[in-house]
């Protein structure tokens, strides 16, 4: 069986090392803690106004601030900066806190899609560290569908154990 991370380098066509370049230089040291607001908070602010209803709808229950903070505290803490969100929330579990949300391919590609439109108009934010910061997002983003069909995987195996124990 493919591991979950040999399916997210699949699917996103970035390789190990590309996708943990972010760790060979400190980029919350780089970058300080206002660049990561401000890309979060640029980020969401097109996730809440995009124009298709089904990826809107994903983020429905979740108040932008809340949102915002989450990821920035995330990334500030991935990126070489303090644990704020584990301070705050525990453990980030990305799979674990994913897993109410429809992770598909669609869904990856479209956060993708206002991800990179956030690190393109940033003026914080160096081009080397945005290619890195990006092929990081894209893996992780491939990461999260992998753990959501593993998850659907393990819910139709166990319906149908279910099913032939029934039987």
């Amino acid at each position: 069986m493919q591991s979950l991370q040999a399916k997210a380098s699949q699917w996103s066509g970035v390789d190990s090392a590309d996708t943990f370049a972010i760790d060979e230089t400190n980029l919350f040291q780089k970058l300080g803690l206002q660049a990561f607001i401000n890309l979060s908070t640029d980020f969401y602010t097109r996730v809440y106004e995009d124009e298709q209803e089904w990826f809107r709808s994903i983020f429905a229950n979740s108040k932008k601030e809340d949102a915002i903070q989450n990821q920035y505290e995330f990334f500030v803490q991935r990126m070489g900066g303090p644990p704020l969100f584990s301070e705050r929330r525990g453990h980030p579990a990305l799979i674990g806190r994913h897993r109410p949300f429809p992770v598909t391919h669609e869904a990856a590609e479209r956060w993708l899609h206002h991800m990179q439109q956030a690190l393109e108009s940033s003026s914080d934010i160096d081009e080397d560290s945005k290619r890195k910061m990006f092929n990081f997002f894209k893996h992780t983003a491939y990461f999260l569908v992998a753990g959501d069909e593993l998850k659907k995987g393990h819910t139709q195996n166990g319906t149908q154990t279910q099913t032939q124990q029934q039987q």
